[in-house]
């Protein structure tokens, strides 16, 4: 079973860059998008979705953050947001039930410039993790994916030094991160490459960031730890264009 999640920085721009014929050739049992921009009535989708059933948590604003997911397999349920209302109006939260697991895609806000947004940040990493908790609660593991707008570890991005107190890379963020894994919760791509350098799914626009891979790891699978021996691989795939993130992803056996 493969999932794949992608931050794709606005869904009908990037599926005027390739989107649908990155879905037919990789073909995955679940996609997961972040940052969609659009509501769902807004999006003609291409012949390559046909046979996925697409469920979509759009912000109350239009044009802005958004989260989609597109799935082979029909989920038991489905729910949107994380009943806090004072965190779900940016449509950045859609859980899944499936057979096994629960499947939570996720596109986590950014602290923005100066870190202005930072204490709002933190009232929403507790929040997230206590939603994860939550579900585990019924009886079933959770695995979540998305931009987690963190890079958790220095090797996750290709300047540390410089970024100390950036938005992604604020001690705050880390440590964040860090509590939601201590949570029982398992990095999968640091799983299976726990030493890789230059592994990156975002790249800045500018100054040719890309092309020289000074880029950042802000796209995670997080795997319950019950699910530990079902994991057969996790991978990023930087050479798939179309938005300023490449997709990452999730092989179960």
């Amino acid at each position: 079973m493969q999932l794949i999640s992608w931050n794709v920085n606005g869904i009908r721009a990037c599926l005027g860059k390739g989107l649908g014929d990155f879905l037919q050739a990789s073909s995955p049992d679940i996609l997961c998008l972040q940052e969609t921009k659009a509501r769902p009535e807004q999006v003609q989708l291409p012949l390559e979705f046909g046979g996925y059933d697409a469920f979509w948590n759009s912000a109350d604003k239009a044009g802005y953050s958004g989260v989609a997911v597109f799935s082979r397999r029909p989920p038991r349920s489905v729910e949107r947001g994380m009943g806090q209302p004072e965190h779900d109006g940016e449509g950045r939260v859609l859980t899944l039930e499936f057979d096994d697991f629960h499947l939570v895609n996720v596109y986590t806000p950014n602290a923005q410039n100066e870190l202005r947004r930072l204490p709002y940040r933190m009232e929403w990493d507790v929040a997230f993790r206590r939603h994860l908790e939550s579900l585990r609660t019924r009886g079933k593991p959770v695995i979540f994916c998305g931009d987690l707008n963190v890079a958790h570890r220095e090797i996750d991005l290709a300047r540390p030094a410089q970024n100390r107190r950036s938005a992604g890379f604020s001690d705050e963020e880390r440590e964040g991160f860090s509590e939601l894994l201590d949570a029982g919760f398992i990095d999968s791509f640091r799983h299976f490459h726990p030493d890789l350098e230059g592994a990156y799914s975002w790249w800045s626009y500018r100054g040719g960031a890309r092309t020289r891979n000074v880029g950042w790891r802000l796209d995670y699978f997080g795997v319950d730890q019950a699910l530990e021996s079902g994991m057969k691989s996790a991978a990023i795939l930087p050479e798939v264009m179309g938005s300023d993130h490449c997709p990452v992803s999730l092989t179960l056996k």
